[in-house]
């Protein structure tokens, strides 16, 4: 189950320009590689770890090791343990799953870890229970869903809202709310990994609803889609960049084309750290790069950055070298806001069809500079 991965193992010259020093930094990277969440894993490891690669020198005393969680929050917890009491990691990441970064992360940091998140985040973390020492270098898990709460007040009358009973499903549909208003034409909280939807979508398909919002991630959005598709009932579905990313995509198939959903980035948006992402990603691994692997090289590209800056032994000068954010994002904008989450632009993406292969094409701005809702119950001020 264990992978054992290096970006480098030589030794890096003290002076190489932009290096704060040659001591080594050990990351602990746990993420799923395994059961229906694997492509999500699977891609934020790939995307992680072709930064470091195109990073060079810059990276050469990066060392990662790479261990499978099984979508598990127990088996989440021990390895952390590991990490951190036998690796003696210095940083941990990759956690897709928002229940088991709830169950990693507090301790991580209370043990003075750093722990960057390339995907998770749960509103707890980016409220009462932020730590200086944890870094959303992702989003806050509202603010997808607020975007589209946002787009389909604009567009819709009658919408049904569904997504998982996990801490990511309640803080989806929530953050959808905010922006929708709590008038949903019906609302279902699906079992986390559940593959039959049809007692779902016969509800859905008796509400008079006019759209359905889904956030069902990996292996759910396949599943369920696919039914859906199926069972012909003609109710336009909408969601998060989540439900419609690269990874899944292809398995979803014809049924994906024309969704309307929401993200931080898309393979087409216009600015060279993104287009060089696209093209290295590409070459490396021979598909295209989703969100998933997007957020993971900007992490790495984060630490990269505060490698440069400060060493991580000195907690205080890595933080703020973190903090910072001075590194080119995919994203094009990208900075920190109080309790460490992005502030970023989130954009309405469409599922079309190019060349034969399906992905996803910026078609509105929904927000500038967006901030998640729970900076102000964050003690960091």
């Amino acid at each position: 189950m264990k992978k054992l991965i290096a970006a480098s193992i030589a030794a890096l010259a003290m002076g190489v320009s932009g290096i704060a020093s040659a001591e080594p930094i050990k990351i602990g990277m746990i993420t799923t590689l395994s059961g229906g969440g694997a492509g999500l894993g699977i891609d934020a490891r790939d995307g992680f770890m072709l930064a470091l690669k195109n990073a060079g020198d810059a990276a050469a005393e990066i060392e990662v090791v790479t261990e499978d969680d099984g979508q598990k929050p127990e088996l989440a917890v021990q390895i952390a343990d590991k990490m951190i009491q036998s690796d003696q990691v210095d940083i941990l990441t990759g956690i897709i799953w928002s229940n088991l970064a709830m169950a990693v992360v507090p301790s991580a940091v209370a043990q003075g870890k750093f722990y960057l998140s390339v995907n998770a985040g749960p509103s707890p973390l980016a409220g009462a229970l932020c730590n200086e020492n944890y870094f959303n270098v992702a989003y806050q898990n509202d603010n997808f869903h607020e975007a589209m709460g946002q787009y389909a007040s604009e567009n819709y009358e009658k919408t049904f809202i569904m997504a998982p009973n996990y801490p990511a499903g309640t803080d989806a549909l929530t953050g959808f709310k905010r922006f929708y208003g709590d008038d949903v034409a019906g609302e279902i909280y699906t079992q986390v990994g559940q593959t039959d939807y049809a007692a779902e979508i016969a509800q859905i398909r008796a509400s008079g609803a006019d759209s359905l919002f889904i956030f069902l991630p990996g292996g759910m959005g396949i599943a369920f889609m696919k039914q859906y598709a199926q069972s012909g009932v003609d109710i336009p579905v909408i969601g998060p960049g989540f439900s419609f990313s690269q990874d899944v995509l292809p398995a979803i198939g014809e049924a994906a084309l024309g969704v309307k959903n929401s993200s931080s980035w898309a393979k087409d948006l216009d600015n060279e750290a993104s287009k060089k992402f696209v093209e290295t990603f590409q070459a490396e691994y021979n598909r295209l790069p989703s969100i998933y692997a997007a957020q993971a090289y900007d992490t790495a590209n984060l630490i990269v950055s505060a490698a440069g800056k400060a060493s991580v032994k000195d907690a205080e000068a890595f933080r703020a070298a973190l903090k910072e954010a001075d590194f080119d994002s995919v994203r094009g904008k990208f900075s920190f806001n109080t309790n460490n989450h992005p502030i970023q632009d989130i954009y309405v993406t469409e599922v079309v069809d190019e060349g034969g292969v399906l992905t996803n094409h910026i078609i509105a701005t929904a927000f500038t500079d967006h901030k998640d809702a729970y900076a102000e119950q964050c003690q960091m001020q």
